[in-house]
């Protein structure tokens, strides 16, 4: 296992919700945006100033790379670099980590039984 990401975690919210955004395809800044506010039933609802000085952190660390957009479009679509996937991973296995601790002191229910079907 690389843990050369260690030292990029924690991420912010908005960092973890724009890596989410990127692990099946490159977006431009809107498609960011609005899935964004989509996953998070509007809980999360970045400006366009915020969103973009996220994505500029992101692009420093070397988590997401720019491209200039396809098909005509104006603007930069945003992919994850493999680095950005391996803190995504850090980061999410972090958090999974922390909702167990929260379980097994009782502050959370338990987590839900699934039943195939």
């Amino acid at each position: 296992m690389n843990d050369s990401g260690w030292h990029l975690v924690p991420l912010t919210d908005l960092s973890f919700q724009i890596l989410l955004a990127l692990t099946d395809e490159p977006l431009h800044g809107y498609a960011i945006l609005k899935l964004i506010e989509a996953r998070t039933d509007g809980r999360l609802q970045p400006e366009s100033g915020t969103l973009y000085t996220a994505i500029r952190r992101l692009k420093r660390d070397g988590l997401i790379d720019a491209g200039a957009s396809g098909a005509g479009r104006r603007g930069r679509s945003y992919q994850m670099t493999d680095l950005g996937r391996e803190v995504l991973r850090l980061e999410s296995r972090r958090l999974a980590d922390l909702v167990e601790e929260a379980r097994s002191r009782h502050v959370l229910d338990p987590e839900p039984e699934r039943h195939a079907g």
